[in-house]
This record gives C-alpha cells, sequence and structure tokens, in this order.
C-alpha cells in the first residue's frame, strides 16, 4: 500500500511538474512572442507605445497621454504659468509638466470626484474660464466668454486626455500666432491639419491631439 502510495504521489508530482512546464513554455514564452510579433507586424506603431517624433526623429511622447506646456516654476513654489507659445491641453492636475516638448513625468491620473454643485469645482471652472479669457486675448482678438467650450474648462476623467475639441484649438489660434509672430491663416492651417474627425465617420467627436499640435507647431517656428 506504501508503495502504490508513493507512486501514485510520484506520478501526480510528475504530470503538474511536465504541465507547468508545457505551460510557462506555451503562455509566457511562445504566447507573447506570437502576439508581440503581430503587433509589430499589423501594428508597430501603437505596439512602440504610439510615440510622436519631431522633424528631428526625436521622441517627444505618446499619442494616447497629454502633456502640459508650462514655464519653469517660480522660486518658492506655486503652480507653474502656462507657456503661452503653446496650445494649451484641458486643465487637469494629472498632467506632468512639459516647457520643451521632449519629455514629461506622469503625476497621477483620475478625475475630481466633485458633484456638479460642488462649490470647489464651480469656483475651478470659474477660475479657468476666466484664465481662458485673459491668456487668450490679444490686442486683435477678444475671447467671448460664451464661445469657450467645455473642454477648455473642465478635466477629463482620467485627467491625461491628450485630446482638445476643434473649438478650443481654434479659441487659442490667435494667442499663438501672437506669440510665435506667425500669421493666424498660418496657424489656423497647422490646426486644420491636425484636426481629426469622427471615428468611422459617426463615432466619438471630432479632437486635436495637442502633443501632435506643438510638436507640428516647435518644427514649423524652426524652419520658419
Amino acid at each position: 500500500m506504501t508503495h502504490h502510495t508513493v507512486g501514485t504521489t510520484v506520478r501526480v508530482l510528475g504530470a503538474g511538474l511536465r504541465a507547468l512546464l508545457v505551460l510557462t513554455l506555451v503562455c509566457g514564452l511562445l504566447y507573447p512572442l506570437a502576439v508581440t510579433g503581430v503587433a509589430q507586424a499589423l501594428f508597430p506603431g501603437k505596439a512602440d507605445g504610439s510615440e510622436i517624433r519631431d522633424a528631428s526623429g526625436q521622441v517627444v511622447g505618446s499619442s494616447l497621454i497629454g502633456q502640459r506646456y508650462d514655464l519653469p516654476p517660480e522660486q518658492g513654489g506655486g503652480a507653474p504659468a502656462p507657456d503661452l507659445r503653446w496650445f494649451q491641453p484641458r486643465p487637469s492636475n494629472g498632467l506632468g509638466t512639459n516647457s520643451v516638448n521632449t519629455r514629461y513625468a506622469l503625476l497621477l491620473s483620475g478625475a475630481t470626484n466633485r458633484s456638479g454643485d460642488n462649490e470647489e469645482l464651480i469656483r475651478w471652472v470659474r477660475d479657468a474660464r476666466a484664465a481662458v479669457v485673459r491668456d487668450n486675448s490679444t490686442a486683435s482678438y477678444r475671447v467671448d466668454p460664451g464661445d469657450i467650450p467645455a473642454d477648455a474648462v473642465t478635466s477629463s476623467g482620467s485627467g491625461l486626455d491628450p485630446h482638445i475639441s476643434p473649438a478650443y484649438a481654434k479659441l487659442q489660434i490667435h494667442r499663438v500666432a501672437e506669440r510665435n509672430a506667425l500669421g493666424v491663416a498660418e496657424v489656423e492651417r497647422l490646426v486644420a491639419d491636425h484636426t481629426a474627425g469622427r471615428v468611422l465617420g459617426f463615432l466619438g467627436e471630432p479632437r486635436v491631439n495637442v502633443l501632435e499640435l506643438n510638436t507640428a507647431l516647435r518644427d514649423l517656428t524652426r524652419n520658419g
């Protein structure tokens, strides 16, 4: 009986070990290699993280993750001011700062978790609305508060949305043109070239990827 029990135990352990080795080989090596190979063959850009490169070929970020464009923080702390040479993303505490469009550091991701009637949220929206009017009005262009879209004063659910609406991009055109000594029509063409339509013509909303737009803007100012 003892020999029978030992023999059975050895067979069970042997079968379990063989199953472990086979599953490790299939699931831990062959399957990941197959999926990686298919992804690299069919979707190389997406498989590598949807990287965005500038005209020199340098990776400046991912098209899937938003970035901020702020001035260096002043001594003594405080929130950095936006660098108004660039198109600005949606307001969000989840975005890392990026003043030179070559690197970024993520801080956190998440929504505000505040209700629509929360006093602090209402104050944030009012402050953001006033800042949009102040920052984007120029000597020849005055922002109408009624034209400010919702994405200009509210963050996304993740806080990392890389896109803004065409309306918010259009609202920033005069300021960006003035700060970079470019013609308004030239910047309008740049925005139009980087405006993506609805997926399949009916899914989602038209959108502008801020990183792609600012990368093109920087290349334009360098060549200009």
